[in-house]
């Protein structure tokens, strides 16, 4: 039988975590289950729910309830901005399913494929609204400019991938800006809210806001990197499904900029022109090896990760403090 340092030590950060915080998700939980209701169109809670409840980690709430617990706050707004960032998430992978044609999410049909396209804009539409209408509820002007700025840089960052995604001359730097807009902002987002809600001082916030600026970035590294090499029961996505829709990612973008001729045409065609043959996923797995693109792909996932750690040195010492840095080294520990 495992003793308590035994059981402690075998468990995720993350789920170390969701047990400190789990009074508070409880009632992030019954808020959004109260607002994602409604009285006239009851599609909306059928397809929020589909995805809602599909499994997910909730981790952006959770780093709202961290911030704001760390920063000693004792609510209770502080569950309103969890609800309001996990509907502005929801909302997004919604809309983005439909921009990407994906079948599976969190290894289920997405809402989609089980109802149709317009259903899972409108209801993500709906989501966004009801994410506007809680952070507005706390009446504080910086929390609601926050949030506000993070939903627009969300879809900047979308729109900027639409153009991005499949043309062979995207580098890193463009990269980063597609994945800090589109991810990486909710990240900072939460954790920068949960600190101001808190009252925190300026240095404080701005430390959250590095965090999960740079946590969020590392998230989105790893993932990239998972398409690739992950295992598709535990992510809930099929392995290559960038390279079917023709995302150029972290991995394949450092495999472009070190291909000879050959393997540019090669890139070319599956990626801007769109003509995949049967094959060519081996294929690109193997100009990826060839280059070392993965492995440096997780380099960069680690060095964001401990750029995250390093924002929150200046802290108080603190059990969550070093949760939020556990949960760091989880992020990558992902794909070792």
């Amino acid at each position: 039988m495992l003793n308590a340092a035994q059981k402690t030590a075998e468990t995720k950060p993350h789920e170390r975590l969701a047990d400190a915080l789990s009074g508070e998700m409880d009632a992030v939980n019954a808020l959004i289950a109260e607002r994602m209701a409604s009285e006239h169109a009851p599609r909306i809670p059928e397809v929020s729910a589909h995805l809602i409840d599909a499994g997910g980690k909730r981790l952006r709430p959770m780093l709202v309830l961290a911030a704001a617990r760390l920063c000693n706050y004792a609510g209770p707004y502080h569950v309103h901005l969890a609800a309001t960032v996990e509907f502005i998430h929801t909302a997004t992978l919604l809309h983005d399913d439909v921009v990407d044609e994906s079948a599976q999410r969190r290894g289920r049909p997405t809402a989609n494929l089980l109802w149709d396209n317009k259903s899972s804009v409108l209801v993500g539409d709906y989501l966004f609204a009801r994410a506007f209408q809680l952070m507005v509820e706390p009446g504080n002007l910086r929390v609601l400019s926050i949030l506000s700025n993070a939903a627009a840089t969300i879809a900047e960052g979308e729109v900027l991938q639409l153009s991005a995604a499949q043309d062979l001359r995207t580098d890193e730097s463009i990269y980063l800006k597609v994945i800090r807009g589109k991810t990486a902002a909710l990240f900072s987002a939460a954790t920068e809210a949960g600190g101001v809600i808190a009252g925190a001082s300026d240095d404080v916030t701005r430390a959250l806001f590095d965090y999960g600026d740079a946590l969020g970035i590392a998230f989105q590294i790893v993932d990239d990197y998972l398409d690739y090499a992950g295992d598709a029961g535990a992510t809930g996505k099929n392995v290559g499904d960038d390279f079917r829709e023709r995302k150029l990612t972290l991995p394949v973008i450092k495999a472009v900029a070190l291909a000879d001729a050959e393997e540019r045409d090669f890139w070319k065609r599956c990626i801007e022109r769109g003509r995949q043959e049967e094959g060519d996923l081996e294929t690109a797995l193997g100009l990826l090896a060839k280059h070392g693109t993965l492995e440096a792909t997780r380099a960069e996932a680690t060095a964001w990760a401990d750029r995250a750690k390093s924002a929150l040195a200046p802290l108080p010492g603190s059990e969550m403090r070093d949760m939020l840095i556990d949960l760091a080294d989880y992020v990558v520990a992902r794909i070792r």
